[in-house]
């Protein structure tokens, strides 16, 4: 049972020649843990990714959310806030599940640009990035690296295995189709109730 704006377990894998890998792609609202030496990349515009992994075992995974716009994103209560809680807890909780250790938790963070046109009243991609941060601060989850906030969208290459992330500012975008994709995204979390209550260990 899933609704349009419950993460999705990403279904997009290929042979990643560059690397020499075996990679999954992630799109906005999925989500990819593996312990297998693999990668996993993602490309983001206002959209968040937080790469969670443990630093001792290798599982790791990454997500790929946007904060709905539910009115008052200060409100612990929100809409929104719930929607961000959830898309991390379904991530942290599926590390746990696959043997991953809390105490061993990692996060690098990425995304929240301004790119999005048509979200100028409120800066959609700067309370993602401010959401991201808080979230983990408060499950005492350590940042270790983070690259938030900007003009570009990012092209994210995460190695859960080893923690290796590389990052690709896209200075110039030869089509619409990320923008689009966020928006679609967005519209569908404006339309859909908050998917299921998830509890952390």
């Amino acid at each position: 049972m899933t609704s349009a704006n419950q993460e999705q377990f990403a279904t997009n894998f290929y042979y990643d020649r560059t690397f020499d890998c075996e990679a999954a792609k992630i799109l906005p609202g999925e989500y990819f843990f593996t312990h297998k030496d693999m990668m996993i990349v993602t490309v983001l515009g206002s959209c968040v990714s937080a790469c969670i992994r443990d630093r001792v075992s290798g599982i790791g995974g990454m997500n790929h959310f946007m904060l709905p716009d539910g009115g008052d994103a200060d409100s612990p209560v929100s809409a929104s806030m719930r929607y961000g809680t959830y898309a991390m807890e379904v991530l942290i909780n599926d590390l746990l599940k696959a043997g991953a250790r809390r105490e061993n938790l990692e996060a690098k963070v990425f995304g929240g640009g301004n790119v999005l046109r048509g979200f100028v009243a409120i800066n959609v991609g700067e309370r993602n990035a401010q959401f991201v941060r808080s979230f983990l601060r408060a499950e005492q989850i350590k940042v270790v690296a983070e690259d938030l906030n900007d003009i570009h969208p990012r092209k994210v290459y995460f190695f859960p295995r080893t923690g290796k992330v590389l990052v690709k500012k896209l200075k110039q975008m030869n089509n619409n189709t990320l923008v689009n994709r966020e928006q679609d995204y967005a519209s569908r979390l404006q339309t859909k109730p908050v998917g299921g209550e998830v509890d952390l260990f």
